[in-house]
């Protein structure tokens, strides 16, 4: 396993390139716009999310109306986040559990959050990190693929990567290392095409190191 000095080097430089305030880069108002958002994040891009949830909180405006929406209708509304069946299904099953057993709040214990229709433990650590400050790891593919890179894991399961992530990541970065790493996925370490010669984590990158690449 990666050691502590190399853990902290990676945090340090991390904080310098990206911010230490915590970015959800799913638009919300509330706790149960993010809990939806984030169900339609499933296989798609946040920016997309973000275009039909512009419209979709506007026509839908309370878990009452998810709760009792017309399936087919739903459907077509998040068509375009891919996979639009078992998620409206999701989305509406969801929205009656929170009615009827929860009083209309979305749970902050992760164990309530994940027997949701829908809620894995990416979606519950999204909601417990981003609305109620719990110190949480959300793992998506950036975090996977990059952690992987960097040795901080050699699991390829999200739920054991997450694990491993808060075995040896101290607690005040778990929320902040998921939205500095899809910031650096996303501008660095693209997922097709890696820009590593820009990379300050170049030197901590077991990927990066073993290409061998002309500027080492």
């Amino acid at each position: 396993m990666v050691s502590n000095k190399v853990i902290k080097n990676v945090l340090n430089l991390l904080d310098e390139n990206y911010p230490k305030d915590i970015k959800c880069y799913l638009d919300h108002e509330n706790s149960w716009q993010l809990l939806i958002a984030t169900i339609l994040s499933a296989q798609c891009t946040d920016n997309r999310v973000n275009i039909v949830t512009k419209d979709l909180f506007k026509k839908y405006t309370s878990i009452k109306d998810f709760a009792e929406a017309d399936i087919q209708e739903l459907e077509n509304d998040i068509r375009s986040t891919g996979f639009y069946r078992n998620k409206a299904k999701n989305i509406i099953g969801c929205c009656r559990t929170l009615l009827e057993q929860y009083n209309g709040q979305v749970p902050e214990d992760i164990e309530e959050l994940v027997k949701l229709q829908g809620v894995g433990r990416k979606t519950a650590n999204v909601i417990r990190g981003n609305i109620y400050n719990i110190p949480s790891i959300v793992v998506d593919t950036h975090v996977k693929r990059i952690s992987g890179k960097l040795g901080f894991t050699d699991n390829k399961d999200p739920v054991k990567i997450e694990f491993d992530l808060m075995e040896i990541l101290p607690k005040e970065h778990w929320i902040r290392y998921n939205t500095q790493i899809i910031a650096h996925g996303r501008a660095i370490c693209t997922a097709r095409s890696p820009k590593c010669e820009r990379c300050f984590l170049l030197p901590y990158c077991k990927t990066g190191l073993e290409n061998r690449l002309d500027f080492l």
